[in-house]
């Protein structure tokens, strides 16, 4: 079955206030379906992403525009508004070390209900956790992570929604399908079905619900 070919706008109509979204990408996010949020001034986000971006670029236009209340992350190096936002107490910040978060989304794709890992023992980020020993070695326990939302990118979409990821596009996107209750996604690049050699399919189309193409995106 063909997925629906939806445009931006139509898209973040499916975001809520207080919706919490998983956006996929290092330092960039689906930039057409930013821009609309960010048209759509929805508010009270919490997002889950690799990093925030730059101020201009990805969720960081989100977060410069007070959209976001809270943002659970690998880093904020890259992004001073978010720093000034945290330290002014106007958001939340949850860091989480980048293996340690990519499991968190796959454990909530999979249904699992966290995952043990010893990264972070003996510091600020096993305070307030839960810590158990399996075989004699001690275990920060970290609860799954899912999202009402995914906006996720790929390189290459065909009309049923079968997603190929080029390079480093490849590391987050793919899990965040699996673990959001609407997945959509934002492509370079629209082809027909049977373009795609299933071998190369990086997202199966099980775990798409929309497809928007990217501003100046190629179809054919």
């Amino acid at each position: 079955m063909l997925k629906p070919i939806i445009n931006a706008k139509d898209a973040v109509k499916h975001v809520e206030d207080g919706a919490v979204i998983m956006f996929g990408g290092f330092l960039n996010a689906a930039e057409t379906l930013v821009d609309a949020l960010v048209e759509a001034n929805v508010k009270n986000l919490t997002i889950i992403s690799n990093d925030t971006c730059y101020e201009n670029t990805g969720v960081g236009k989100l977060i410069k525009n007070k959209q976001v209340k809270k943002a659970i992350t690998c880093h904020i190096g890259t992004n001073p508004e978010t720093q000034r936002q945290m330290n002014a107490g106007e958001l939340e910040v949850e860091i989480v070390p980048m293996g340690t978060l990519v499991e968190k989304v796959r454990a909530g794709g999979t249904g699992l209900g966290g995952v043990l890992t010893p990264t972070g023992l003996g510091t600020k980020i096993a305070e307030r956790k839960q810590i158990i020993e399996v075989n004699g070695q001690s275990f920060i326990v970290e609860p799954a992570l899912k999202a009402d939302i995914a906006f996720i990118q790929a390189s290459i979409c065909d009309k049923k929604g079968n997603l190929f990821h080029k390079g480093t596009t490849r590391n987050w996107n793919p899990i965040m399908a699996m673990a959001a209750e609407t997945v959509i996604v934002e492509t370079d690049s629209l082809v027909e079905v049977g373009h795609l050699d299933p071998e190369t399919v990086h997202t199966p189309n099980i775990f798409i619900d929309y497809i928007v193409c990217k501003e100046g995106s190629k179809i054919s």
